[in-house]
């Protein structure tokens, strides 16, 4: 049998997990590089906070370091990241040992995540069900054959067809939406509190992405769990997020409610990207933004989107530190010493 779902949450405020002043650095021959730099955000139970940006920002690694999984030369240099567990208490996750044993049952069993690449999670050497199995067996004291009836149901239920089958094919056998049916089968078999979604739809046809989406939304209406969904698309933002933390060069630089983002974006970043997103109703070409995501071995002075801000002043926004995130709404901070003006500007260029 499945193992039991989680009681639904409603949504109350409570919190799941909060990540506090969260540093990781890549220590390389070109020096010491802060991929992210003093990242603070919170998940509330039940809910979905979204971390949107282009390549290159930090997401990934931010999503990666809640698990643990910094390749090196990576290393989380200072902060915490504090799950609040109803089913093993309190647990700083970066105040872990590697091998200590609640870091392994926060991985997969607590927390679980899906990866961008399918190919690239599932091993291509063993079975789809054999992986979905040693997750189970990791996290749950039950006989292999329990594990396999479990492994095969939990590919029924996210829509993969003779999921006997499938289970003992390997992911070379079977189509790329199928692949990513099953690392998803992978992540929710253990019922985790949170799932991590990174990137889930990057690559698919538009319907498949709507099924995965769709996808994940069941499973946490069905169980009540949190979700930290990774992209770099507002369209599916809008779709599936209730929380966004815009992620720029290592920092957050705009966070609050949905709604209110998406209507009243406070940072130029933001608003930059929501002037690229395609549109049905329209003709005119897309505003990309201008320039790329800085190296990190060259981060500007100031404001780090300073160099392809429309909205950038010489002497104010190249000069000192990043910006700190303050409110420009209740609920709705940016990181933007123009924020006010901006705004009130109704966004056009001073």
């Amino acid at each position: 049998m499945p193992p039991p779902a989680l009681e639904p949450v409603t949504t109350d405020g409570e919190v799941l997990l909060t990540v506090e002043d969260l540093h990781v650095h890549f220590f390389t021959e070109q020096g010491e590089l802060p991929a992210v730099d003093g990242v603070s955000f919170s998940i509330k139970r039940g809910r979905t906070l979204a971390l949107v940006g282009e390549s290159g920002c930090g997401k990934s690694v931010t999503a990666h370091a809640i698990l643990r999984l910094i390749p090196k030369p990576g290393r989380i240099v200072r902060g915490r990241m504090v799950l609040y567990s109803r089913r093993a208490g309190i647990i700083d996750i970066a105040a872990l040992d590697e091998g200590d044993d609640p870091l392994y049952q926060v991985r997969g069993g607590l927390v679980s995540m899906i990866f961008q690449e399918p190919m690239t999670a599932l091993s291509p050497v063993h079975t789809v069900g054999s992986q979905i199995s040693e997750a189970i067996l990791l996290h749950r004291e039950v006989t292999a054959a329990t594990a396999r009836r479990m492994g095969i149901d939990m590919l029924r239920r996210v829509g993969v067809a003779a999921p006997e089958r499938r289970y003992d094919q390997f992911p070379h056998e079977i189509s790329g939406g199928m692949r990513q049916r099953a690392v998803i089968a992978m992540a929710l078999v253990c019922n985790p509190e949170l799932l991590i979604a990174d990137e889930p739809t990057t690559a698919l046809d538009m319907t498949t992405q709507a099924q995965i989406l769709g996808l994940i939304k069941a499973f946490q209406r069905d169980t009540g769990c949190s979700v930290l969904f990774i992209t770099h698309d507002l369209g599916v933002v809008a779709q599936t997020a209730d929380d966004i933390a815009v992620m720029y060069l290592g920092r957050i630089v705009e966070h609050g409610n949905v709604r209110d983002i998406l209507k009243r974006p406070g940072h130029p970043y933001t608003q930059g990207l929501l002037r690229s997103l395609p549109s049905l109703n329209t003709g005119d070409r897309l505003a990309a933004i201008p320039g790329a995501v800085p190296s990190l071995t060259a981060i500007p002075a100031g404001c780090g989107f300073h160099p392809r801000c429309p909205h950038a002043r010489t002497g104010l926004c190249d000069i000192g530190g990043a910006p700190a995130l303050r409110a420009l709404a209740p609920g709705h901070s940016v990181a933007c010493v123009r924020a006010e003006e901006i705004a009130v500007g109704n966004n056009h260029a001073g």
